[in-house]
């Protein structure tokens, strides 16, 4: 495989996951991503935003959060964050 396709592949591949965590599974919260993954959007929102960044664009972790989220965090938040459990908060704590 050249190095394109393998570029190409791999982008599909980020924007099928982005698809899948911002619009499949809405449901599914940051905490309990971190608690089982050790990641979440926010992770992959601030990943980008580095990304961006090596290759010398300027992208804040606001601006990089509202590329990933599709809209700006706090917008995210209000309509798809939940509270976390006390069970979640102290399995975070433990792991983080």
């Amino acid at each position: 495989m050249d190095d394109q396709t393998k570029l190409e592949l791999e982008a599909a591949a980020f924007r099928r996951l982005q698809q899948h965590l911002m619009q499949d599974r809405p449901d599914a919260q940051n905490i309990d991503m971190m608690n089982l993954a050790g990641f979440c959007r926010n992770c992959l929102s601030r990943w980008y935003q580095e990304a961006a960044n090596e290759r010398g664009i300027e992208m804040t972790k606001a601006e990089g959060r509202e590329a990933f989220y599709g809209m700006p965090f706090e917008e995210w938040q209000s309509k798809h964050q939940t509270e976390a459990t006390p069970e979640a908060q102290a399995a975070f704590k433990e792991t983080h």
